[in-house]
């Protein structure tokens, strides 16, 4: 094997330990808020890119970062997140579950 291959299989191996991980992390917590969502949410909130919500006054998911940052959402979401209207439900999520609904919000921003 040629030094320049050795070089090269390195840098493929190092990036893999820098980027795969997270990302494949990341997707996967992505995919767990999105089954979150589609389970608890879905029946008032559009929780895809695309649709309208069920519940009229219920905003889209994909529209939630205009209106406030939503990695502020995680307290709310682990304590118990209430709103003033009276037919949401409040819901309470363990840790991993409200960073796992955060990242999956993040996702529909772009």
């Amino acid at each position: 094997m040629r030094p320049a291959d050795i070089i090269a299989a390195g840098a493929v191996a190092l990036w893999a330990l820098l980027y795969a991980g997270p990302v494949e992390a990341w997707d996967r917590q992505v995919q767990q808020g999105a089954t979150l969502a589609r389970t608890n949410c879905a029946r008032c909130h559009a929780v895809e890119r695309v649709g309208t919500s069920p519940l009229r006054e219920a905003p889209p998911f994909r529209d939630l970062h205009k209106r406030y940052p939503v990695e502020d959402l995680g307290e709310a979401l682990a304590e118990g997140i209430r709103t003033g209207h009276p037919s949401m439900p409040e819901f309470r999520f363990d840790p991993d579950q409200a960073e796992a609904l955060i990242a999956y919000l993040k996702s529909l921003e772009r």
